[in-house]
């Protein structure tokens, strides 16, 4: 694959309140915020569960990272749908790899961001 430099990618999940609670059994994460329902009856979802949804178009891309920021600026619950939009903002071609940059925004289904980040790493030929 041929990445420039401008690219855009995008996913799009909707959470469940099984997936939350066995992202806790998987991670340990099982705060009471994940594990007890709010005030409308639902479950917050942890912060690397949410992350996660990116890692889906990483994995398209067969994308290595080596360091990964995120800033989770509002809280995503059981039933809400996020879309991660993921910009390249570097490609590199080297000798039998590429060396990659990009940004990304998710936000929810009412279109409000809940994280941004960058990542930079490799993708081999």
């Amino acid at each position: 694959m041929s990445l420039k430099v401008g690219d855009v990618f995008d996913y799009q999940k909707t959470f469940t309140e099984q997936e939350i609670l066995q992202f806790g059994e998987l991670t340990g994460d099982r705060g009471n915020h994940h594990i007890e329902r709010d005030s409308q009856g639902k479950f917050m979802a942890q912060g690397l569960l949410t992350a996660s949804v990116g890692t889906k178009i990483g994995g398209d891309l067969n994308y290595i990272a080596r360091e990964m920021v995120s800033e989770f600026i509002r809280p995503v619950f059981s039933g809400d749908t996020i879309a991660c939009e993921l910009t390249i903002t570097k490609a590199d071609k080297k000798e039998g790899f590429t060396e990659v940059a990009m940004k990304s925004v998710y936000r929810n289904q009412h279109g409000k961001a809940v994280l941004v980040g960058k990542s930079y790493g490799i993708i081999r030929d």
